[in-house]
């Protein structure tokens, strides 16, 4: 995931430094063009890694596992016997997230597109996740709007749904323990957002931090070959 972040990130944290070797040399129109250009491609390229088989499953860092109030559930399941349809559960759910995940390119490249020069160096000159909170604050609502319906169907086609169910029921079933009874949807929503937003937050910081690398082609010509 690093890989692909890594070039675009360089690119666009470096205007600010660009800028200021150059000064008047180059315009807020340009600079901002070609921060537009850096975060459509990479938006792409992060969300195609999210939306793969395993985009979500196999990267510990966003795996979707149980919401916290069902962590005594599952480990008393598993006690059990109940092993295999936990891990049927939690597979079904980062499946969801990987189908959800698809949606989110159009979504990231309309606000993106809708950027003002304004927001463009605001984001330069911000902390270090501001293009982070930019897509959060400008995409959040769609995203969630574009998600929902598409992990609801995933789940429900992947039989994840019954797979919650069952697991739920057994373990209500079980006497003297807190009933559990959460919106899987939701929450599976809100952990594929999380997901999305917590690459570009970290390599975001992470470039920030070590600005090292080269731009892309469009970036060298908007700032003059560097």
């Amino acid at each position: 995931m690093k890989r692909i972040f890594s070039a675009f990130l360089f690119s666009f944290f470096s205007v600010t430094l660009v800028h200021a070797q150059l000064g008047a040399g180059l315009s807020s129109d340009d600079i901002v063009s070609g921060l537009k250009d850096a975060l459509a491609k990479g938006t792409q390229k992060s969300t195609d890694k999210l939306s793969a088989v395993d985009g979500f499953f196999k990267d510990k860092a966003v795996k979707i596992l149980f919401p916290p109030e069902a962590a005594k559930m599952e480990s008393t399941l598993r006690s059990a016997g109940f092993g295999p349809q936990v891990d049927k559960a939690i597979l079904d759910i980062n499946r969801a997230a990987e189908d959800a995940a698809k949606s989110a390119a159009p979504i990231f490249l309309n606000a993106i597109k809708n950027m003002s020069v304004t927001d463009g160096i605001s984001i330069l000159r911000g902390p270090d996740t501001a293009a982070t909170g930019y897509l959060r604050k400008t995409t959040s609502d769609q995203l969630t709007a574009a998600f929902l319906p598409v992990i609801k169907s995933s789940l429900d086609k992947v039989g994840a749904t019954n797979s919650w169910k069952t697991v739920v029921d057994a373990y209500n079933k079980i006497p003297f323990h807190k009933k559990v009874n959460s919106d899987l949807p939701a929450y599976t929503t809100q952990k594929g957002l999380d997901g999305v937003f917590y690459y570009v937050a970290v390599e975001e910081k992470s470039i920030r931090q070590n600005p090292a690398g080269q731009a892309d082609a469009l970036l060298k010509k908007v700032f003059g070959g560097l």
